[in-house]
C-alpha cells in the first residue's frame, strides 16, 4: 500500500473516466479507496493517504426539474381516478412514493388537515413487499396539506380506500397494495399524456420542496417538513405544528388557486386496470 501515489490514483481515476464508466460510478470507487487508504493511515500501514484529488469523491448530477402546478394537475387528470389525489399529495406534501403507499386512513386528519408519516411500504426482491418504519426518526412526522385537496381527499377516502381504520388511504385498480413497477407504467402514460418529457415520480416531491421554499421555509422547517435527518439530533423530533407548517400549505394552496380557481370536483378519467 505504501508505494501507491497520488499520480497513480489520478491516472486511474482518468483510465476510468476515460473508459466510459459514469462519474458517480468513478466519485464511488474514489470514495472506497479513499476510505481504505484513511484506515491505513489510522493503523500506521502507510504515513500520508495518497487520496488528495479535489472534488473527486463528489459525482455531479444534473438537477431534476420541478412542476409548475399547472402541469401538476395536467398529470392528475391523465392518470386514473384513484391515483389523482396520490399525486396531487406527492407534489403538494412532498411525501415519498413509500411514504404515501403506506398511509393508513388513521393517518389522514380532514379537520386538521395533516398527514402522519409513521412508516413507509419497500419492495425488495428477496422479501417482497414490506412495511416498515421510515428511515430515519426525522422520516416519522405530520405535514400539513393545502386546503384545495381536502374535498378531493375526503372524496378519495370514501370511494377508494379500504374501509377499516387501519386501511391502506391508496390501493390498485384490484384493491392490492400499491406496487411502484406496476404504477410506474401508469406514470409513463400520464407523463406522455401530459406532454411533459423525462419527469420522475420523484420530481413531485422535488416540486413541493420548493414550492415550500418559494413560501418562505427555513431551512429547518424544509427539512422537518420533507422528512430529512438533521446534523443537530435533538432538531430531529420536533415537528411543525398549527403554525409556520400551515402557512406553508396555505403557500402551496394560494399556488393552486391561481389554476384551479373553483373547488375541484374530485372527478377524473375512468379506472384503468393493472395494479
Amino acid at each position: 500500500m505504501s508505494e501507491i501515489t497520488t499520480p497513480q490514483i489520478r491516472r486511474w481515476r482518468a483510465d476510468l473516466l476515460d473508459a466510459g464508466v459514469g462519474e458517480p460510478t468513478v466519485a464511488k470507487a474514489y470514495q472506497v479507496l479513499r476510505a481504505i487508504m484513511n484506515t491505513a493511515v489510522d493503523d500506521g500501514v502507510i504515513q500520508r493517504n495518497p487520496c488528495r484529488i479535489k472534488g473527486a469523491g463528489a459525482a455531479k448530477t444534473a438537477e431534476r426539474p420541478f412542476l409548475e402546478v399547472a402541469e401538476v394537475f395536467q398529470l392528475a387528470e391523465a392518470v386514473p381516478v384513484r391515483f389523482r389525489v396520490f399525486i396531487l399529495l406527492a407534489a403538494f406534501t412532498g411525501l415519498r412514493f413509500g411514504e404515501l403507499a403506506a398511509l393508513q386512513r388513521r393517518d389522514v386528519d380532514l379537520e386538521r388537515r395533516t398527514v402522519s408519516v409513521r412508516r413507509a411500504l419497500a419492495e425488495t426482491r428477496k422479501d417482497g413487499l414490506l412495511i416498515k418504519a421510515p428511515k430515519s426518526a426525522a422520516g416519522v412526522r405530520t405535514v400539513a396539506f393545502p386546503a384545495s385537496l381536502k374535498a378531493e381527499l375526503a372524496s378519495h377516502l370514501d370511494k377508494h380506500a379500504e374501509s377499516s381504520r387501519t386501511g391502506l388511504v391508496f390501493t390498485g385498480a384490484r384493491g392490492g397494495q400499491l406496487r411502484r413497477n406496476n404504477f410506474r407504467r401508469i406514470w409513463l402514460r400520464a407523463v406522455e399524456e401530459a406532454g411533459l418529457g423525462d419527469v420522475h415520480f420523484h420530481d413531485l416531491r422535488h416540486t413541493g420542496n420548493t414550492l415550500a421554499a418559494t413560501g418562505g421555509a427555513t431551512t429547518r422547517e424544509l427539512m422537518q417538513r420533507m422528512g430529512h435527518s438533521s446534523v443537530r439530533a435533538a432538531l430531529i423530533y420536533q415537528h411543525l405544528v398549527n403554525g409556520r407548517d400551515h402557512a406553508i400549505a396555505a403557500h402551496v394552496d394560494e399556488q393552486i388557486k391561481k389554476v384551479r380557481p373553483t373547488e375541484p370536483s374530485g372527478e377524473g378519467p375512468e379506472e384503468a386496470s393493472g395494479t
